[in-house]
């Protein structure tokens, strides 16, 4: 391709660089560089006392392959958003890493991510590795948001039907944050939005009755909202403690 004449040039060369700047900006499956910890007093699953509200469940969500986060804690915003974090020594570490679930908050040297010691070593090569990265405490890391498993839900020990209904979400995908939930009735539609407690809970008291349609609205930080209602719905005879599959996985 030739150009006659140098503002073409400059107008094709504009176009090129704006283009590759908007491809940058929307880029889903990039990698930000960072840094990551490990709980000290791990024996080798997450904390039981995370600020996400999952209680001793969040000690074995995923596994053990959980996260305190920081800055993306945010307020409890970032609670059961799943992550690939990969360490970056490739004498030690991986390229696929380790996919992990923010269960709560912390921070630790400037770190983004403190992973359950489990989910620390399983960013090495081998076994051999994971020891030398136990021993470095601390590591640059590259990270994206990824998905996990389909969305579940599970209802917290204290809800009491038909008084009192709370419930943490937990395997959040894509790049919007779910910032709202409805409990709607699946037989006329009715819907009752939920109350953040704190975290990943989320709660009401007099809940509507029958089986129970989950609606989510996932939201960015450019004010992009998409209102989502998974496939399968909360039974009737919804029990505490129960964990209900959403159904779906989300990638927006």
């Amino acid at each position: 391709m030739a150009f006659s004449h140098p503002s073409l040039l400059f107008l094709f060369l504009t176009f090129l660089l704006m283009q590759t700047l908007g491809d940058a900006a929307t880029c889903s499956t990039c990698f930000t560089q960072s840094r990551a910890a490990y709980y000290p007093n791990s024996d080798e699953q997450g904390t039981e006392t995370g600020r996400c509200g999952y209680g001793p469940f969040g000690a074995t969500l995923n596994g053990g392959d959980v996260s305190a986060a920081s800055d993306l804690y945010r307020d409890g915003v970032g609670c059961g958003a799943c992550y690939q974090v990969r360490c970056t020594n490739s004498y030690y570490c991986s390229d696929k890493g380790v996919m992990v679930v923010v269960t709560d908050h912390g921070s630790s040297h400037q770190t983004d991510f403190i992973l359950s010691r489990r989910a620390f070593a399983r960013m090495a090569q081998t076994t051999y590795a994971a020891t030398s990265l136990i021993a470095l405490g601390v590591v640059d890391i590259e990270y994206r948001r990824y998905p996990g498993q389909n969305i579940t839900i599970k209802i917290n020990e204290n809800s009491n039907s038909p008084h009192y209904l709370a419930f943490v979400i937990r395997y959040q995908q894509g790049k919007k944050d779910i910032t709202a939930v409805q409990l709607c009735e699946t037989h006329n539609f009715v819907c009752k939005l939920l109350d953040r407690s704190y975290g990943a809970v989320w709660t009401t008291s007099s809940p509507p009755s029958g089986p129970l349609s989950v609606r989510m609205l996932f939201s960015d930080d450019d004010g992009d909202e998409t209102w989502l209602t998974p496939v399968n719905n909360i039974p009737e005879d919804w029990k505490p403690g129960s964990t209900y599959d959403s159904g779906v996985q989300v990638n927006l």
